[in-house]
């Protein structure tokens, strides 16, 4: 499969069992990186789905990308950018539409796998426009309550899977926002499985396995 220029610069892997509509994995990078970090996860996540790694549009003074800019307050807190994320997921959902275009994945069946600001974004997009997602994979991120609806129908999100983790020594995005997510998410009575692990801002090997091991039963 020849990759294809989009809006947003990506990587891709074709499904290992190649079918004419391949399912869509869609991996969203956090704050300060590129495509290529979470893409490194897709060999071994590649079953029937097309994974595609999207780079996020903002360039950071520094090096790497960001889908949103943050601030910090006279106190220290850190304060997300709003206008900009919704505008990211704006950018991502068209993203998604010139994919299925491109590379004829299956509308029907659309995931996302999303890190730190990637996770934020995909529980964006997910509570938000639940009918266009099956599954999202939301590694140390949290539910940004600016950017998904005031109210929700249940109805509307009984389809969707989650899988969500997070680090009990997370110095960038505390535990306890993540765990406050998690309550929405029960009472929403959405298919959740959350864990925590004993490490920072990032995926361990335990983390990785559960990732792993719970998109080869609900990836498909």
């Amino acid at each position: 499969m020849i990759k294809k220029s989009l809006s947003l610069e990506h990587e891709l892997l074709p499904a290992k069992n190649h079918n004419e509509k391949q399912p869509l994995l869609l991996m969203l990078h956090g704050f300060g990186s590129n495509e290529e970090d979470l893409f490194s996860m897709a060999p071994m996540l590649n079953q029937n789905h097309l994974i595609v790694s999207a780079r996020a549009p903002i360039n950071l003074p520094w090096g790497g990308h960001a889908w949103y800019e943050i601030d910090f307050d006279n106190k220290g807190g850190k304060m997300s950018n709003i206008p900009q994320a919704k505008q990211s997921m704006k950018l991502i959902l068209d993203f998604i539409e010139e994919v299925h275009q491109a590379y004829g994945t299956d509308k029907e069946n659309v995931s996302l796998l999303g890190f730190s600001q990637g996770s934020i974004l995909s529980y964006g997009l997910a509570l938000s426009y639940p009918q266009l997602f099956k599954n999202i994979i939301a590694l140390s991120g949290y539910v940004l309550k600016d950017i998904v609806p005031a109210q929700y129908r249940k109805k509307e999100l009984a389809h969707l899977k989650i899988f969500a983790s997070h680090g009990t020594q997370d110095e960038v995005l505390p535990v306890a926002w993540a765990r406050q997510g998690v309550k929405v998410l029960e009472q929403l009575e959405i298919k959740l499985e959350y864990h925590e692990y004993e490490m920072g801002h990032g995926v361990n090997q335990d983390c990785f396995n559960d990732v792993q091991r719970w998109w080869m039963m609900h990836g498909r």
